[in-house]
C-alpha cells in the first residue's frame, strides 16, 4: 500500500453515532492534506457524493459509536470491504458519550427523549429514524479493527501520522500522540 505504487491508495472515511468531530479534526491537518490527497482516491466519505459503500476499500477511518441497526450493518459492510479498518476518536474506541445511554433501557431513553421533553409528536418515529439497538457498542465489539486512534477528537497530527503511515505500508501506533479525551 505504499504511496510508491502506481495506483493511489482507495481510502473511505464514515462515521456512525457521534459528533463528526473526529472528521472536522482530519480535516484540521491543512496543508498536509494535499499530500494525503495526492496519495489517495477517496471512494467513500460524508464529505463527498458517494451513496453506496464501495467494494476494494485499502483503508477506512471510521468514527463514532455502533449505537442502531443502521451503524451496525454499515460497520459490518465496511469491514467486509476493507484491508484495513481505522477507529477513530473515543467513541469509535470505547463508546463514549454515545454509550452513556446504556445505564437506562431504550423504551426509558424514548420516553424521555419524545415523551417527556416533547409538546408535538409525542411518539418514538418508527419509519425514519433506524432502530436504536439494547447496548452502544465500540467497533471493536462488533468486527476486527486493525488501527485505534483515541482522542475527542484526536489531534489533527495524531490523524496524519496515521495516514501517513499507513500510505508507507506501516502500521502506526497512535498512542505515541494521542490519549483518551484529548
Amino acid at each position: 500500500m505504499s504511496v510508491a505504487t502506481a495506483r493511489k491508495v482507495r481510502l473511505a472515511t464514515a462515521w456512525l453515532d457521534g459528533c463528526s468531530g473526529c472528521h472536522m479534526s482530519l480535516l484540521d491537518m491543512d496543508e498536509r492534506i494535499l499530500d494525503v490527497a495526492a496519495a489517495v482516491e477517496v471512494v467513500y466519505s460524508p464529505t463527498v457524493d458517494a451513496k453506496t459503500f464501495p467494494e476494494n476499500v485499502d483503508v477506512s477511518i471510521v468514527e463514532g459509536a455502533v449505537s442502531s441497526e443502521e451503524d451496525l450493518h454499515k460497520i459490518r459492510l465496511i469491514r467486509k470491504n476493507s484491508k484495513i479498518l481505522v477507529s477513530l476518536g473515543d467513541c469509535g474506541v470505547t463508546g463514549n458519550v454515545p454509550s452513556m445511554r446504556n445505564a437506562f433501557g431504550i423504551d426509558q431513553i424514548l420516553a424521555r427523549g419524545y415523551q417527556e421533553n416533547s409538546h408535538a409528536n409525542r411518539r418514538p418515529p418508527l419509519s425514519v429514524v433506524p432502530r436504536l439497538l439494547p447496548r452502544v457498542r465500540p467497533i471493536h465489539e462488533v468486527v476486527k479493527v486493525d488501527v485505534y486512534v483515541p482522542g475527542c477528537p484526536p489531534p489533527a497530527d495524531a490523524i496524519h501520522y496515521v495516514v501517513a503511515e499507513l500510505l508507507a505500508g506501516r502500521m502506526p501506533d497512535a498512542g505515541k500522540l494521542t490519549r483518551f479525551g484529548m
